[in-house]
């Protein structure tokens, strides 16, 4: 056994390969894997013609990219991708099978482990090593506990990556070979029937590809005060989030919520105003790059993750810091 193989997911618009975007994430936890333990990176995705998808895979640092191709797989069905992956880990033998915690995945890969005699080590949020060999950090109890698993088994072990919690900028660039794997299915196999597409909700925003987020917590005091801070989003060009006492009094919508139940975000820059930083709310913005803290209570737990922060009324640091943005920016 040798290699990493991270399996990608997308599907098919127009022709077109539209990506699951914490599919580069799980690559990038692949890249960091497999340089820890100096051993190959691979990768795959699956379809009726993956040649396009895993053509546009190959142009990242890999060792190779296998199209997992068949009719079969043109729709999803659990019973297609656990033969046609088994089939593909069991020709290749990588020591690592890293996955996206997608909908997807959490449908077919505890499945897929199983048929080696192994376990599925789900939402991976780091990996670290440990006398040579890797351990994979899992958050408990909605964050406030991290758990290390340390892989024993005799089979490949079975990861997947939590959305926000690896870079997918940090995916390095490269040329690699594309090799065609055709696994053996029949129709027989396949015991379901795929139905629509499934689609968490249509959202008129999607905050977890915004590099900039303002985002607002019960400081606020009311709905009316909403507006002071979606001026300072709108300043500095940025989507305006909330924690989920605001969307769960209906001040902003749910799908602005960042949190254990709302969005995973990742931006460059997090904006934090009057959060005070409860580990459901950090959950869902670990992955920010630089988070800076408002809030007047100096003790606010949002500071202890902040890489910046301002002490004081919220009320009056976010009009000031509005207007020298505008001021920055000439408007």
């Amino acid at each position: 056994m040798s290699g990493v193989l991270v399996v990608l997911e997308f599907r098919t618009q127009d022709g077109l390969a539209v990506w699951n975007r914490i599919s580069w994430e799980a690559l990038a936890a692949g890249q960091e894997l497999a340089a820890e333990i100096g051993q190959p990176l691979l990768a795959a995705v699956a379809g009726e013609r993956p040649e396009g998808p895993a053509a546009e895979v190959a142009q990242k640092k890999l060792a190779r990219v296998y199209g997992v191709a068949h009719e079969l797989l043109a729709a999803y069905t659990a019973d297609g991708y656990v033969a046609s992956l088994e089939q593909l880990i069991g020709a290749v033998r990588p020591t690592y099978v890293v996955m996206p915690h997608t909908y997807q995945v959490r449908d077919f890969a505890p499945r897929l482990a199983a048929r080696f005699g192994e376990t599925l080590i789900a939402d991976v949020v780091g990996i670290r090593m440990d006398g040579g060999q890797p351990v994979f950090v899992r958050q408990l109890l909605q964050g406030k506990l991290s758990g290390d698993y340390l892989h024993r088994g005799p089979g490949p072990c079975f990861v997947s990556t939590q959305a926000g919690a690896f870079r997918p900028e940090t995916v390095e660039a490269g040329a690699c070979e594309v090799e065609t794997f055709e696994p053996k299915l029949e129709a027989a196999m396949i015991r379901s029937v795929p139905g629509e597409r499934f689609r968490v909700s249509e959202k008129s925003v999607d905050l977890t590809a915004a590099p900039l987020i303002v985002s607002v917590g019960r400081g606020i005091k009311e709905k009316e005060n909403i507006p002071l801070v979606e001026e300072l989003a709108q300043a500095l060009g940025a989507e305006l989030a909330a924690s989920r006492p605001i969307c769960d009094n209906g001040w902003l919508p749910m799908e602005r919520q960042v949190g254990s139940s709302g969005q995973s975000v990742s931006p460059k820059v997090y904006i934090a105003v009057g959060i005070s930083g409860a580990i459901q709310h950090l959950v869902g913005m670990k992955g920010s790059k630089a988070v800076i803290a408002i809030n007047k209570d100096e003790n606010a737990p949002i500071f202890e993750v902040a890489d910046y922060g301002i002490v004081g009324d919220l009320f009056a640091v976010v009009p000031a810091l509005t207007a020298a943005v505008r001021k920055a920016k000439g408007m």
